[in-house]
């Protein structure tokens, strides 16, 4: 039976990440790092938007706001270093109406308090920066940037191996059992015997977390967001990155267009419930994983309070004609024939018992697991600050 210091759960960005700043910090301890599918970064860290994001939305002080100032630093720090092509290309966010104003005044002020660089625009700047952009107001953030997450999770992987430690795929944990010298771990290659461990599971940290003692007070409940991308001649429409005025009752940023490091534009999400923790498409579904959502009392919560969006964003879904439009609140010159399917993504957002989207990163501890619940937008570009921060907390159980 291995018996590494800390074995990881999970090889997206933040596992990789979390591994990679505990090497650093104790290059003399083992690290195991296990992931269930045969290739590193599929989910999430794979399918996100590519995004270095500035951190204008987040609540100032919250933890979201903090480890997305630094973490960003961090990013572009190692991709500089590390050779990976990265891109500061900032972005607009656009009020497209009047009653916009006030929210974008908001999100304006909060870039301002998390320190972000950022500048209220006329019509007539944003149209110097995106000529073919909708909107009566604008909020520039200059510093916002795009990169490959994949390519960062590669590096991330190689530096690990380099460093003498392991990773292993296509390993998936079965059981967890924490007692008082250590934990073991069932999985299907065996178990292991760790001292710690760090959950960073993504769309099954809240199962991985249930193995442990603590009781959880959340639940992953997936939402797939659909994407289209622009056709190349239809790609002239979009410089960089144009946003929305993100409805403050609502945890998703909506439709918007991001063009990505490899020249791509990238259009959407939207955000329906996945009938899988992993359904990518509309047609696929786990029984389980539907069931456990639907029957889950903050879901049924969520539904009440958000059934008027939610229709929204299911008839968006499955028209493309209403995609369309609210692309066109953005970009008028788009049309239908511009569009082309690109791969869906599935967010895992935790959700409380009483209803409550939780908002910002969130973390879950027993005497030798640290658990990371929650960690969506902006994780990736927040990883390497994140996996400072589960150091951190995880020296505390040193001698």
């Amino acid at each position: 039976m291995q018996a590494p210091d800390v074995l990881i759960v999970g090889g997206g960005i933040i596992g990789l990440a979390s591994a990679y700043q505990f090497i650093n910090a104790y290059p003399q301890k083992t690290v195991l790092l296990l992931e269930k599918e045969k290739e590193l970064a599929v989910h999430q860290s794979g399918r996100n938007s590519g995004v270095l994001h500035a951190g204008i939305y987040y609540r100032p002080g919250s933890l979201k706001a903090l480890n997305c100032r630094t973490g960003k630093t961090a990013m572009e720090e190692f991709c500089a270093r590390e050779g990976i092509n990265f891109k500061t290309c900032g972005k607009v966010i656009v009020a497209v109406n009047e009653d916009e104003l006030p929210a974008l005044q908001s999100i304006y002020e909060r870039g301002r308090a998390n320190g972000v660089k950022c500048g209220l625009i006329d019509r007539s700047r944003l149209l110097e920066l995106e000529p073919h952009a909708a909107g009566i107001k604008a909020i520039h953030v200059p510093e916002t940037g795009i990169v490959d997450f994949s390519q960062v999770c590669s590096r991330l992987a190689d530096i690990i191996k380099a460093k003498g430690q392991q990773i292993l795929t296509g390993v998936k944990v079965t059981g967890l059992q924490e007692k008082s010298g250590e934990v073991v771990v069932e999985t299907t290659r065996g178990e292991f015997s760790p001292q710690y461990i760090i959950n960073c599971a993504g769309l099954h940290a809240d199962r991985i977390a249930a193995m442990s003692a603590r009781p959880l007070f959340s639940k992953i409940i997936p939402f797939r967001g659909e994407y289209y991308k622009l056709k190349p001649e239809a790609e002239k429409y979009c410089n960089a990155l144009i946003y929305p005025v993100p409805d403050p009752r609502f945890p998703f940023l909506g439709v918007h267009f991001t063009r990505k490091i490899s020249g791509e534009v990238k259009c959407g999400p939207n955000a329906v419930l996945a009938w899988s923790r992993e359904g990518y498409h509309k047609t696929d579904v786990n029984l389980r994983d539907l069931c456990e959502s639907l029957i889950y009392p903050g879901f049924a919560k969520i539904v009440t309070r958000y059934w008027r969006t939610g229709l929204g964003e299911i008839w968006r879904s499955f028209s493309k004609d209403a995609f369309v439009r609210a692309l066109q609140r953005l970009v008028p010159e788009v049309r239908a024939e511009h569009l082309q399917p690109y791969p869906s993504g599935v967010r895992a957002q935790a959700v409380s018992a009483a209803g409550e989207i939780l908002d910002d990163f969130t973390f879950l501890e027993s005497k030798r697991v640290v658990n990371v619940i929650n960690a969506p937008s902006p994780g990736a570009t927040a990883s390497l600050s994140i996996g400072q921060v589960v150091v951190e907390r995880l020296a505390k159980r040193f001698p």
